[in-house]
């Protein structure tokens, strides 16, 4: 009787697992998006994974696609109705709400990365769940505050190498101007209804404007000629957006207006804008993206309160400095790789390993009694800049031979003299020994 194979688990679609190489890349994203933050003065908040999913449906907007078709919902053991974060900015207006944030200074700026979950079709750049990096300013109505959140998202990019980008900038109001511009917008569609993609008929009715901004080849013939918002806005919502663009135009900020970006999600108001490549031609190209959200924190349960921010996908923005040749290389774990060789050479070598890490040199052991000629075989692929050779006979006189793997050169050093040798050697700084 034959047993039957043991299964080999995979990844589920749309996730990945993020090994070293790629972890390298998050984390100098992360480094550059951070700094640029904290020098705008953002603080850093976590939210949790997940919340209460009618925070979203409230938030997001029903209508949207998020809410209807990709939010992984769940029932917990105490019947609560939860769901893992599809994005960031209701979560974070729900602690600004929940933690009385509205008595502190305004704005508040919060900033944070967080693993996102949604459930829609993969494509480069984008996965069921990633990372995002994302910034929210809240409590606040001011020109220069989006002038400032744009001007953030300008740096993080630049500040990563990328060039050849554009911003895409647009104003769609609020309400009021929308109640008057909407119908006019599904007047110049409805004509057209039988004719444009299923999903977009779905639209035209709940979100008619997310017909301006779709990017299928169907609908696309029938936005040339459509009304613009833009042509629609009060005077007051017009001069709000003329200042947005005054504050960019003094920060040395380009941008492109674009009068038919509305973005996704029904809680933004007045100005959207997305960085893309300069040659973007495609839905699947966007740098980092947002807009201000002035009715959100009321929708959820707050009084009115202002609110701008943008978000990054990881994973994206990894794929243009791909594109670019703009990702670091993979880091090497270890300065120092120790090769033990005799018997009791290894409790030595675990000796040298400890007292090298406590000052501060990445070190590692090669483990498995394997040949002289395989231990450094492993030092050289580890990436380490030097090898320890602990030989028993060496050990027995004190003494342990370093070699510099990238010129061959070797010498002995006595074993009390190692870790004064490679913490400056491997790390490029003097050591200096500890206070008592």
């Amino acid at each position: 009787m034959t047993s039957s194979p043991v299964r080999q688990f995979q990844t589920p679609r749309g996730t990945r697992d993020l090994l070293p190489e790629d972890y390298s890349v998050h984390a100098h994203i992360l480094s550059h998006a951070r700094e640029q933050a904290r020098l705008a003065g953002f603080g850093f908040i976590e939210p949790p994974t997940f919340e209460q999913a009618e925070l979203f449906a409230r938030g997001v907007g029903e209508g949207t696609d998020i809410v209807e078709k990709e939010m992984y919902i769940f029932e917990d053991r105490g019947g609560d109705r939860l769901a893992l974060r599809p994005e960031g900015t209701a979560s974070v207006c729900r602690a600004y709400l929940q933690h009385g944030m509205a008595n502190l200074s305004q704005p508040v700026k919060l900033a944070y990365h967080l693993p996102i979950f949604r459930y829609e079709r993969p494509q480069a750049g984008r996965f069921r769940q990633h990372t995002q990096f994302g910034v929210e300013a809240i409590g606040v109505r001011d020109a220069g505050l989006d002038a400032e959140v744009i001007d953030l998202g300008w740096r993080v990019a630049e500040s990563l190498g990328l060039t050849d980008l554009k911003i895409l900038l647009n104003s769609i109001g609020d309400i009021e101007d929308r109640r008057a511009y909407v119908p006019l917008l599904k007047a110049h569609f409805e004509p057209h209804l039988d004719r444009i993609a299923p999903d977009d008929q779905a639209r035209w009715d709940r979100a008619p404007m997310r017909l301006l901004d779709s990017k299928d080849d169907r609908t696309k013939p029938f936005q040339t000629g459509a009304p613009i918002i833009t042509d629609h806005l009060r005077p007051e919502s017009a001069a709000y957006y003329d200042s947005v663009k005054s504050h960019l135009e003094a920060l040395g900020i380009p941008y492109e207006e674009r009068p038919t970006l509305v973005r996704g999600l029904d809680y933004y108001t007045h100005t959207v804008f997305e960085i893309v490549p300069a040659h973007a031609d495609g839905s699947q190209v966007t740098v980092l993206a947002g807009g201000r959200y002035d009715g959100l924190i009321e929708q959820i349960g707050g009084p009115p309160t202002p609110g701008i921010g943008f978000g990054m996908g990881l994973e994206r923005m990894a794929h243009h400095l791909r594109e670019q040749d703009l990702a670091p290389d993979e880091q090497s774990t270890t300065d120092v790789l120790i090769a033990a060789l005799g018997e009791g050479a290894d409790v030595a070598a675990s000796r040298i390993a400890g007292d090298l890490r406590r000052r501060g040199v990445a070190a590692t052991l090669a483990f498995g009694g394997r040949s002289l000629k395989a231990q450094l075989r492993q030092a050289n692929r580890s990436g380490a800049r030097f090898a320890v050779i602990a030989g028993a006979r060496d050990l027995a006189d004190g003494n342990v031979t370093i070699r510099d793997l990238q010129t061959s050169d070797q010498r002995q050093v006595a074993v009390g003299d190692i870790v004064s040798e490679l913490a400056g050697l491997a790390t490029g700084r003097e050591y200096t020994q500890p206070q008592d």
